[in-house]
């Protein structure tokens, strides 16, 4: 098969998207739409990063505030949450051997968050909205530096990923605990404990120990989908708040800003918001964790009761840990500042560094392993992660927040290395796992493209964070515009490693193309013509 037919039909013709099951392609749908708004993010990215170096012809100051609004929740909303939510839409009922509660609500959350992400990007595109993510209050609705209309459409892009994401929420739930027809009546308060890791703290205390109903990685999804419920619900409220004061101001109406006290609106804002950043990230990456070295060494996991206990934990820390990115807030109270911000945040580190430990002795009982594609981007999810969540540690330090806080430190060591390494190189290792399963057995095209991929993402990822660090213990802000070349240094270095992992997700985009075809990803997205008597044993 000469490059032509095989970018036209895929790798020897073996990926068919018509044998797929509804279910196989739901998922794929969600993995492709991810990928290309993780592509958005990353030209977004690159431009800000030769921005920084030097302006651009044909991008305003003003755009490039748009763009830094719009592109982490690009990043987040359109292409995280688009994978994450279809790959557990998947996940859930093949672990758990029954029928997705519906596919139907599976689809609406594909298209709610893929048109959602795109309504609010594209209205700071045009109007420039760019109150920056942190929406702090009265900055989100304040009309003599942002369109009213702008922002009403940018707050409704956010409110249809936030009602798709509320659709999912109610999708896992059903399906963990739902009796599928003609199926004995199944315990749903019993699935309920034990998804949320009560039968596992139970068998730590007692003697007698309980039989878990559902497996650890299920367990996990379900911890991280109560954060994931409850920050939809602060978002949506936050959202339709803004939402109120945008549609004021183009009627005429003037309301007051000095109505909503700042201070109680910032807690609020970033209590929600953490349940992402340090409850539903970490909680779903353990789990990703867990359930690929039990799938990578078919070995059963190392002290899973801990494992189970320790998510709850995690869980509940999640939402007591919000106050660290008030710590330099002069209005905020000490004791939330100590409690909150530096001592839960502290027991973060032990949470997550129990599932990296756990993690890498089931990965080391099973030795030797063949050094597959998986693997290895588990293993750069594990060092992302064990990079990026002490330097977050060293932020939530009172003496050290006052050097490091607003700087780019906190984007690049923390932020940036959590996401780019741990996180993405996590689900890359989920994705070259689940693609055969996916694709009924699909070969990947290259492996010389896989082996690129791996490389140019972990140094790009890891380098860039790191040169965008120095500049920030050098004194330079994040959100900041350095027009005088003062740290033109590290900003070129950061954007030749932003060049890398440009670089590796084309090779990876490049290789899934060549391995299904164009055929095959237009295919993704035909209805399915599969029988219900065809579909797997784990959608029967």
């Amino acid at each position: 098969m000469n490059l032509i037919q095989t970018l036209v039909n895929g790798e020897k013709g073996l990926f068919k998207p018509d044998t797929l099951t509804p279910m196989q392609k739901m998922t794929l749908r969600f993995v492709v739409v991810g990928l290309v708004y993780y592509l958005f993010a990353v030209i977004e990215g690159m431009l800000m990063r030769v921005y920084e170096v030097t302006p651009l012809p044909f991008v305003t100051q003003q755009q490039f505030f748009a763009i830094l609004t719009a592109h982490p929740l690009v990043g987040i909303f359109g292409s995280t949450y688009s994978i994450v939510f279809g790959a557990f839409l998947f996940l859930v009922p093949f672990l758990m051997k029954k029928p997705l509660f519906s596919i139907k609500l599976g689809l609406w959350t594909f298209w709610l968050i893929a048109i959602g992400t795109f309504v609010f990007w594209f209205a700071g595109f045009v109007s420039h909205y760019s109150p920056l993510y942190t929406l702090y209050w009265p900055l989100p609705a304040d009309f003599s530096q942002f369109s009213a209309l702008g922002g009403a459409f940018f707050i409704l892009g956010i409110a249809l990923v936030m009602a798709g994401t509320l659709l999912w929420v109610i999708n896992i739930f059903a399906t963990i605990t739902y009796t599928p027809a003609g199926w004995e009546k199944q315990p749903s308060g019993a699935l309920i404990k034990s998804a949320l890791g009560l039968t596992g703290l139970k068998n730590l205390l007692s003697k007698k120990k309980k039989e878990h109903l559902v497996s650890l990685p299920v367990a996990a999804i379900a911890r991280g989908t109560v954060d994931t419920a409850l920050n939809a619900v602060v978002l949506t409220f936050t959202g339709v708040l803004i939402l109120i004061y945008m549609v004021a101001a183009l009627l005429g109406i003037d309301l007051k800003h000095s109505a909503i006290d700042a201070l109680l609106y910032k807690n609020w804002f970033w209590w929600g918001l953490d349940l992402i950043a340090d409850g539903l990230v970490l909680i779903f990456v353990a789990g990703t964790w867990y359930l690929l070295a039990t799938m990578i060494t078919g070995k059963k996991l190392f002290m899973e009761n801990i494992a189970r206990a320790a998510l709850f934990v995690e869980m509940v820390v999640s939402w007591t840990v919000w106050s660290h990115h008030l710590m330099s807030d002069q209005a905020q109270p000490g004791i939330l500042k100590i409690l909150s911000g530096e001592m839960v945040t502290a027991f973060e580190l032990i949470t997550q560094g129990l599932a990296f430990a756990i993690t890498l002795i089931t990965l080391w009982s099973a030795r030797p392993l063949k050094m597959t594609n998986p693997l290895k981007f588990l293993l750069g999810g594990l060092l992302g992660f064990a990079l990026a969540v002490p330097a977050g540690i060293m932020q939530a330090d009172l003496g050290l927040n006052r050097i490091l806080h607003n700087t780019q430190w906190v984007v690049g060591p923390h932020v940036h290395v959590a996401i780019l390494v741990g996180l993405a190189m996590t689900l890359y290792s989920a994705i070259y796992l689940l693609l055969p399963v996916l694709t009924n057995g699909a070969q990947l095209y290259s492996q010389k493209l896989a082996d690129f991929h791996f490389w140019a993402h972990l140094l790009g990822g890891i380098g860039m964070g790191a040169f965008m660090g120095m500049a920030g213990l050098h004194g330079m802000l994040r959100r900041t515009l350095y027009v005088n070349g003062e740290f033109n240094v590290y900003m070129i270095l950061a954007a030749l490693c932003g060049l890398l992992l440009l670089s590796a997700f084309l090779a990876f985009f490049i290789n899934v193309v060549m391995t299904v075809g164009v055929k095959g990803v237009i295919g993704i997205f035909m209805p399915a013509k599969i029988k219900t008597q065809e579909l797997t044993p784990a959608e029967k």
